[in-house]
């Protein structure tokens, strides 16, 4: 018996190595291996080659327009109601108009931002919105450039990729309250592709993405010490960390070793440059989402708000969309110099917006 199951083990032995050597769909794909952190430490981006190709194609951005004559009438002059870029000549205030038509509304045209009976109206919401976006646009290219977006910038196309609307934004979620025999979920324990379909808060975007306010250790749940010296967070604030790093994770396809090192996840001084940017990015984004975004609340229709009358929200994916850097990287801001700063400041009716151009002062990272 013994020798018939020697025979038969070394023949599926025998199979099996045939099989994993010459058999179609019995080796995995080829990889391709990036490391981001100290030999030996596990610390590597690892992704198929053809996803790496996949998620370059889909990152790749448009090309430029051809450039614009300077001189000549300012578009103030020759347009009504030209209240940001008036300073710029006709010809470039036409063709920033026809590539921000391409990279948001390529189907609409412009009749999705200007009224067809007269161009100058701001009747539209989808106008009004727009202006305030190239503010924000502005704002993030001059504000932000030293510690996120540095020398590539952004434009619309960043978010938008050719959508009216960007396909990753956010709205606060509900609290699902206690009811006579429902007890509170906690935001947790349903399925939100915000944290990969794990059981972990979906409502994190809320809790760390929407207000400058925000504790500077709100994050943080690891200690500093070996034992413990005063109360520490509880466990809901650790689950809440883990379902804003898995977002995180997902909205610049990486894993953890790309900011953190696997030795020490909490340790500043030997995680990579990576978590220093993502930490400026976190704070971006609130800066944006309270200065740009929910003062836009009164100028979105009901339809365009959230199930609890708030206006649309950006996070990491809004921009990244996936990749570790937008658009692979492209310095998609030098073609178009008039969104790299502030121009012309806008009054928009009460209720519609703060001061166009915030302060800039920014803290430093806290270990």
């Amino acid at each position: 018996m013994k020798t018939i199951l020697a025979v038969v083990g070394g023949a599926l032995a025998l199979f099996l190595t045939i099989a994993m050597f010459g058999g179609a769909g019995w080796t995995h794909p080829p990889m391709a291996v990036k490391q981001t952190g100290f030999r030996g430490t596990g610390m590597d981006l690892i992704r198929t080659r053809a996803g790496n190709e996949a998620l370059s194609e889909a990152n790749r951005a448009p090309a430029p327009a051809d450039p614009a004559d300077a001189g000549g009438e300012k578009a103030s002059a020759v347009y009504e109601n030209v209240q940001v870029l008036g300073d710029l000549s006709a010809e470039q205030f036409n063709r920033l108009m026809v590539s921000i038509t391409e990279w948001v509304a390529p189907q609409q045209g412009c009749t999705y931002c200007h009224s067809t009976e007269n161009m100058a109206s701001d009747e539209l919401y989808q106008k009004r919105v727009a202006r305030r976006m190239l503010q924000m646009t502005q704002y993030i290219n001059s504000s932000w450039k030293e510690n996120h977006v540095h020398q590539a910038g952004v434009t619309c196309y960043t978010c938008h990729r050719g959508n009216p609307v960007p396909a990753n934004i956010w709205f606060d979620h509900p609290v699902q309250g206690a009811g006579r025999f429902r007890p509170r979920n906690n935001s947790q324990n349903l399925a939100s592709p915000e944290v990969g379909n794990t059981s972990l808060p979906y409502d994190v975007y809320q809790a760390f993405y929407q207000h400058k306010e925000t504790s500077e250790d709100a994050v943080r749940v690891n200690a500093t010490t070996a034992l413990p010296e005063t109360k520490g967070k509880p466990i809901q604030d650790a689950e809440k960390t883990f379902a804003i790093m898995i977002s995180m994770s997902q909205s610049l396809g990486v894993n953890c070793t790309f900011c953190h090192n696997t030795r020490s996840v909490a340790q500043w001084d030997t995680s990579t440059p990576n978590r220093v940017h993502a930490w400026y990015g976190i704070r971006m984004v609130r800066d944006l989402n309270q200065d740009y975004m929910t003062p836009l609340t009164s100028t979105f229709p009901r339809n365009r708000l959230g199930v609890l009358g708030d206006a649309p929200k950006i996070n990491c994916a809004t921009c990244h969309n996936g990749a570790n850097k937008p658009l692979n990287g492209a310095n998609v801001i030098e073609p178009y110099p008039e969104l790299s700063h502030p121009t012309i400041s806008v009054s928009l009716p009460t209720g519609e917006a703060k001061d166009p151009i915030p302060g800039t002062d920014k803290p430093t990272p806290k270990p």
